[in-house]
């Protein structure tokens, strides 16, 4: 054998050893990166399903609150009502009716009396629901002994605790016979004693569709339990109000794991665990749904989640098999590919599932069912919302308490997510700080500090805030920054505004109201920038001269929002939407007559001229309009001798507002209290020498209007009397 024989196998030997080696290395190497990149796949896809989880969650959330705000909104504002009404028990229905017809999310009402308040009735429980296939009311009694409401949680509970109670679902039979859950808030009569409980009854079946497609993957399931652990919504329709949690786990596999998840749902918690059934792996996320007790959870199955890295996995694999050969360099290279091509796919559909999601969490945050308040004949409103994106960062809201509305229209710095997570923080806060607040400087100031504390991002909101007396048409105002509304009166003009810093952008800045009157037919029409500085394609912009043409001409609120769109759309043509566009109109027609009188006899001779006006206003007779006169000299007169000491200055303020069906007097004063309605009675059977001094001024009132109320609020004497026309 020769040398270079011998040489030759002992180079081949070691370069099959070294191909050998390189082929080993390249398979550890390549197995090792598989490893690698199915260990951060998995903890990316894991991520990604609970992002995912959560946000269903938290959107099927705010849906279901929505409805629980409708109802609480709806008992609330029919609390004072109710109240007055306990003294007239024949009326109580009609607040019910009220409460039911005014609010299609209610199916049911009642104002249930505490047994032994009427005496001639122990129990009294007229109740409204109604007819889920024609839509119409019907009134019939829950005081039977079949039903025994005073038995009842829905009764029971709020009595108990004195506040709002949410019960647990339950099958009314006897009442609204449906699967249904009752928000119950008790009512105090006049004294103050506890006499009732007004109700607004919710049917569940609603909640079967809703939280049953929270499908986040295939095989995905959603359940929701009550506060005490009964099935509320479950794949399993015979588990459904039938067995608790507990009753249905133990039974099955991993039943540690799954109580402890079941005692962390009832308690309120939100997160995730998992736990085996029959050999495989789920992994549940749950979240509760505040005020309420109840619970949601999307328990997902371990393949769903999974499946498809293990399928990549796989894929991988027989590609190391077939690319050994081929060296690590390309096996390398198609991998990174392959991995770049799934994150590029997963990241982008992650961000459309994400903006997605909340561009349907923003468009549920403002109102958008117009007319919004269809029962009212003192306003016409509309409002419309065009984000440039997905989701934008403009806003409005509004709704009405206390006879006030309160509206607000705002524009955040930026666009996109960002702004659109602004947005909703902006308009829960103005939801907050307004619900107890009836300064607009007061509001923002709160909802400015609020949000300036935590503003790490430099992001900012111009914001309007008013607040308009439905009643007087008194518009209370301040401004954040915000574009200068537009008034419509007998001419067009900008409402004079403080400009003021936007809010966020310094802590404890203070705001000043502002103020005007409304008068009937007045209007007040409210937009962001998107609208005067929307571009064509010449970079024009809209302008306020555009705008001001498209308000000359006299329509209804939406057709004045329409109007505003066409004629944005047919300006900008198809240049690109450049910022968020968003419109409010409010058209007021309530119609008052105010007089001030001073504290003395020989003003009451104005009160006639008064009355013409009044009279002349809504076609009203001569001789009723004469009677009616000499109502209001009487009560006016108490007012000027009993109200104020002998000496003492002040004002008398006389309101008179025409209704649909009825005359509205309101006489206010700040005098020491006096109540007129207290007098007794006179007999006027008795001759004059032995009849009482006093007595016939509110005789005679009582006989000429249908209704008089006396109210002490805010240090002010308010004497209320209707007369029906």
């Amino acid at each position: 054998m020769k040398v270079t024989e011998v040489f030759d196998k002992s180079l081949l030997r070691q370069s099959a050893r070294a191909g050998l080696l390189v082929v080993i290395i390249a398979a550890l190497t390549l197995e090792a990166t598989a490893l690698v990149q199915y260990y951060f796949s998995r903890k990316a896809i894991r991520e990604e399903a609970t992002l995912r989880a959560e946000s269903q969650l938290e959107n099927t959330k705010l849906r279901i609150l929505n409805v629980v705000d409708q109802a609480e909104t709806a008992v609330r504002g029919s609390e004072w009502i109710a109240r007055w009404c306990l003294e007239y028990p024949d009326s109580l229905g009609a607040v019910t009716r009220l409460v039911v017809s005014g609010n299609p999310v209610i199916v049911g009402s009642t104002v249930a009396v505490v047994p032994g308040y009427y005496k001639n009735a122990p129990l009294f429980a007229p109740y409204t629901f109604k007819n889920p296939e024609t839509g119409e009311t019907a009134l019939k009694s829950l005081a039977t002994a079949e039903y025994d409401y005073p038995s009842q949680e829905w009764f029971r509970k709020p009595l108990e605790t004195g506040e709002g109670y949410w019960s647990e679902p339950y099958i009314d039979e006897g009442g609204g016979d449906m699967l249904m859950t009752t928000y119950s808030l008790p009512i105090k009569d006049l004294s103050g004693r506890v006499a009732a409980v007004l109700t607004a009854d919710i049917s569940l079946e609603w909640l079967t569709d809703l939280v049953g497609n929270m499908k986040v993957y295939p095989s995905a399931f959603s359940m929701m339990v009550s506060r005490e652990g009964k099935i509320m919504v479950s794949p399993a329709e015979t588990l459904v109000m039938r067995r608790t949690v507990d009753d249905a786990i133990a039974t099955l596999d991993d039943t540690a794991a799954l109580k402890g998840i079941n005692r962390a749902m009832l308690s309120g918690k939100k997160g995730s665990a998992s736990f085996n059934y029959e050999g495989s792996k789920n992994h549940v996320f749950f979240a509760p749904v505040e005020r309420t007790g109840w619970s949601m959870s999307i328990i997902v199955p371990d393949s769903d989640i999974y499946g498809n890295v293990k399928r990549v996995g796989f894929m991988v694999s027989i590609l190391q098999i077939l690319g050994l050969l081929m060296l690590i360099l390309l096996l390398r290279g198609v991998i990174l590919s392959l991995l770049k091509y799934k994150n590029m796919n997963d990241a982008r559909e992650r961000m459309q599932s994400e903006l997605y999601i909340a561009s349907n969490i923003q468009m549920a945050m403002v109102p958008k069912i117009f007319p919004p308040f269809p029962e009212r004949k003192d306003i016409d409103m509309s409002a419309a919302i065009v984000p440039a994106k997905e989701v934008g960062g403009d806003l409005y809201d509004f709704y009405i308490r206390d006879e006030k509305l309160y509206f607000c229209i705002g524009d955040v710095s930026g666009k996109g997510v960002p702004a659109s997570l602004v947005m909703a923080v902006t308009r829960s806060l103005f939801r907050a700080e307004s619900a107890h607040e009836d300064s607009p400087a007061k509001v923002l100031e709160a909802m400015n500090n609020s949000m300036a504390e935590a503003n790490e991002n430099n992001m900012f909101v111009t914001f309007f805030c008013g607040i308009l007396d439905l009643g007087t048409g008194r518009l209370r105002y301040s401004n954040a920054g915000h574009n200068a509304p537009m008034m419509l009166t007998d001419h067009k003009s900008f409402l004079p505004v403080h400009p003021n810093l936007p809010l966020g952008i310094m802590y404890g800045m203070e705001y000043q109201d502002q103020e005007t009157v409304m008068e009937y037919d007045d209007a007040i029409f409210l937009y962001t920038d998107g609208l005067t500085e929307a571009e064509n394609m010449n970079h024009d912009l809209f302008g306020e001269e555009r705008m001001d043409k498209v308000l000359s001409c006299r329509r209804s609120a939406q057709g004045h929002l329409e109007a505003m769109q066409e004629a944005v759309s047919e300006f900008v043509g198809d240049a690109p939407q450049s910022d968020d566009l968003t419109m409010l109109f409010i058209h007021y027609l309530s119609k008052v007559h105010n007089l001030v009188l001073k504290n003395k006899v020989e003003e009451l001779s104005r009160l006639e001229g008064f009355m013409d006006t009044v009279a002349e206003g809504c076609n009203m007779d001569p001789a009723m309009a004469t009677s009616i006169n000499l109502a209001l000299e009487e009560a006016v007169t108490n007012v000027v001798m009993y109200a104020y000491p002998e000496g003492t200055e002040g004002e008398i303020d006389i309101e008179a507002k025409m209704r649909e069906d009825c005359l509205q007097f309101v006489i206010s004063d700040d005098g020491q209290p006096f109540d007129p309605t207290t007098a007794p009675e006179a007999d006027i059977t008795l001759g004059a020498d032995e009849r009482p001094i006093g007595g016939l001024g509110i005789f005679l009132v009582r006989k000429i209007m249908d209704d008089i109320e006396y109210r002490r609020e805010n240090g002010r004497n308010r004497l209320i009397m209707i007369k029906h026309l």
